[in-house]
């Protein structure tokens, strides 16, 4: 029975650390499918010239993916 409280308990462990791991680099959950990079659609505002709201989130978003650890 102690086998299994030890080894609950070191999943436990890996588990919330995985997430504290998740919340420290503020990043979103992605997927593995692509969204719409996957069907040849790079943003989702088509506009030729973004809004400066926009333009600043996504040299957000880019200095995201700089920086990545895979």
């Amino acid at each position: 029975m102690s086998l299994f409280i030890l080894t609950f308990g070191l999943l436990v462990l890996i588990a919330a650390a995985m997430a504290v791991g998740v919340i420290v680099q503020k990043k979103s959950m992605a997927s593995s499918c692509g969204g719409l990079g996957s069907m040849g659609i790079d943003k989702i505002c088509d506009c030729d010239d973004p809004c400066d709201k926009r333009k600043k989130r996504l040299a957000k978003e880019q200095s995201w993916r700089e920086n990545q650890i895979l």
